[in-house]
């Protein structure tokens, strides 16, 4: 840490004398190293991550100082490796990605290792992928060498898609390799999130509990705060809620209350009842300045996932008690379809819908149900049928059977008629594809 301390000091000094050249005597920026320079831009961005807001500002300067310095230095300043290194890594720190292609055209002495150039120049261009294996072995390489964290950073970033848990591995380099510095920072941060889609929770708590301990006022940790929350809520059978407490215990009570809050949201969308009702009450147990909003929406996500619990009423109460014009708009949403729902649950049913069916009135049926009592009286025939008997009873016999073979034909049609339709949709979906 005192040697982190150290750096930062010497970074600040160049700082100041580069902009402040009444306070410390120093070498003009036109004529400055380029590494020199970027110790400084190093000092701004760590300072930031350490919840400096105004070093925002200063970062976008030195950027473009460095940019320019880097574009009207002379070839010969790049015989010094130290500002080979600081051009590649101003590149990976969000420099301009046609400065280096500018400076790798003027290489006529062979001052940039090719290989490591080729590979920014495709990752800074959205082509990383393409030398995803080749990025990993240049990383390994060049592991002890000032670029060396950068370069771990970089390749965990392509890698990730393809290899999370190798990725794991250069991140923890990475990290490692710069502690204190927004390197690190970066690499906790992306550890947590490849952790939350994979559902690596052991792995993940720890990534977050090191997060909070080191960049709480980072500008990044609402970004942080949003991965914490998805990990808990994706993977909260795998989560203990001591866990929770004790990794938002390093947090001040607002940033507490916020994440609190943001977990009961999310927690009661997903129908997790239980972790939203621990969120909700973690958050409103925290105290707010003597002002209920905070309470009020506690409750309310507290509320909204209740109304699948058998303690409906006392949700219907958390629900209402929220106006709707404190909410915005998604919230007002969730608020409508939660009453919905619970509206649905109390109502009475209809007592139409409780009664039998009554028979249908089938055509015929009086003379049918008179046909069957004649029948049945002695001699078996109603007066006068017995010359048509047998025709009637044919004709009986074939009239339903030729009703059902029409409306099987006509709901066969219907069928085939859809079903070449669904399959022309399907075919244009397939080219719109390719």
């Amino acid at each position: 840490m005192a040697r982190i301390q150290h750096r930062h000091s010497l970074a600040l000094a160049l700082t100041l004398g580069i902009f402040m050249p009444g306070i410390v005597r120093a070498e003009g920026p036109d004529n400055l190293p380029p590494y020199k320079m970027l110790r400084s831009l190093e000092f701004i961005q760590d300072s930031v991550v350490a919840g400096d807001s105004s070093a925002g500002e200063m970062q976008r300067f030195m950027l473009s100082t460095i940019d320019e310095r880097l574009r009207t230095a002379d070839k010969s300043v790049f015989d010094d490796s130290r500002n080979v290194d600081a051009a590649l890594i101003y590149a990976m720190s969000g420099g301009n990605p046609a400065t280096l292609e500018y400076l790798m055209s003027r290489d006529i002495n062979g001052n940039f290792d090719n290989r490591v150039a080729d590979v920014l120049r495709k990752y800074l261009n959205g082509k990383g992928l393409l030398v995803v294996n080749t990025l990993a072995d240049i990383a390994k390489e060049y592991r002890d060498k000032k670029i060396g964290p950068y370069l771990s950073l970089v390749a965990a970033n392509v890698m990730s898609a393809k290899n999370p848990k190798a990725a794991l591995q250069l991140y923890d380099w990475a990290r490692l390799a710069s502690p204190g510095t927004i390197v690190e920072e970066s690499a906790l941060r992306r550890s947590l999130a490849l952790c939350a889609d994979a559902g690596m929770v052991p792995l993940g708590l720890s990534y977050a509990e090191r997060y909070t301990r080191r960049f709480l006022h980072s500008p990044y940790a609402s970004q942080f705060a949003d991965l914490f929350v998805q990990l808990v809520v994706d993977h909260d059978a795998d989560v203990k809620q001591q866990d929770i407490i004790d990794i938002l215990s390093f947090m001040d009570p607002p940033r507490q209350r916020e994440i609190y809050l943001r977990m009961a949201r999310r927690a009661a969308i997903a129908g997790k009842a239980d972790l939203a009702a621990l969120a909700s009450g973690r958050a409103q147990a925290i105290s707010n300045d003597g002002g209920d909003a905070f309470g009020a929406l506690a409750s309310f996500y507290g509320g909204v996932a209740g109304v699948s619990t058998p303690d409906l009423g006392a949700a219907v109460r958390n629900i209402d008690q929220m106006p709707a014009g404190e909410l915005n708009q998604q919230d007002r949403a969730l608020r409508e379809a939660a009453k919905a729902v619970a509206d649905e649950i109390v109502r009475a049913p209809d007592p139409a819908s409780l009664t039998q069916v009554s028979p249908l009135n089938l055509p015929n049926q009086e003379s049918t149900e008179h046909d069957a009592a004649v029948t049945n009286q002695p001699g078996g025939q109603s007066p006068g049928t017995a010359g048509v008997e047998e025709g009637a009873t044919a004709k009986a016999a074939h009239t339903p059977e030729e009703g059902r073979q029409e409306a099987d034909s006509s709901f066969n049609a219907f069928v085939t008629t859809s079903r070449s339709k669904l399959d022309a949709i399907d075919g244009l979906l397939k080219q719109e594809s390719h």
